[in-house]
């Protein structure tokens, strides 16, 4: 994913939860039935749980803060679909490592709310799954590292080439751009890519709760 951001051109958890999280996860390593699928998920889960606690950190600290000692990445955004309950942690960058553990704001798109198109990208069976169910005027909350918080609206989505997208970072106005593998239900990886684009709508600064709403 890396190689293809230049040319393609986002609450805490309790202390039970993780445990819980590590004690099945041990439990299936213990009767032999995790498979490479099941190591997937669970990566995946149990990272988001990690990336939720360096997030509040974040906020709590007004600085990034890395997930676990040896990570080359940080997050960056909370973002939220209220409608479908979903939710993940974003990482900056889009490097194959950071998405095995959640989505990836790619190098070279702005923050979420700044001017341009802010893309960010996701596996489609893990933290974007959540893609397949959205739909045009759905809402989208993003949470950033500095604590401003950014409404957007899904506007429209397409199936694109992963090399001629049509995306630009630059774009006028404020966007915010998700995209993932497509077909959705595939195993494998091929050149197509699902984009769903959302417009800012509304804005929150921190300490400001006269915008808490979508405008």
């Amino acid at each position: 994913m890396l190689t293809e951001s230049a040319n393609f051109l986002r609450g805490r958890r309790p202390a039970s939860q993780f445990a819980m999280a590590v004690a099945a996860l041990l439990a299936l390593i213990g009767v032999g039935l995790i498979g490479k699928g099941a190591t997937i998920y669970a990566k995946a889960i149990l990272a988001q749980i990690l990336l939720e606690r360096a997030f509040d950190r974040s906020l709590a600290a007004g600085q990034p803060v890395k997930p676990w000692s040896w990570a080359d990445t940080w997050p960056v955004a909370r973002i939220e679909v209220p409608r479908l309950g979903a939710s993940a942690i974003v990482l900056k960058g889009g490097s194959g490592e950071a998405l095995a553990f959640g989505p990836g704001l790619l190098d070279g798109t702005p923050a979420p709310g700044e001017a341009g198109s802010s893309v960010i990208a996701a596996h489609r069976d893990t933290h974007f799954s959540f893609l397949r169910d959205v739909r045009p005027g759905d809402k989208i909350r993003v949470t950033r590292g500095d604590g401003a918080i950014y409404w957007f609206r899904i506007a429209d989505a397409q199936v694109v080439p992963w090399d001629a997208s049509g995306i630009d970072a630059h774009e006028e106005g404020n966007w915010l751009v998700l995209s993932t593998c497509w077909p959705l239900e595939a195993a494998t990886q091929g050149n197509l890519r699902y984009v769903v684009r959302a417009q800012l709508v509304g804005r929150q600064i921190t300490g400001d709760l006269s915008a808490t709403a979508p405008l």
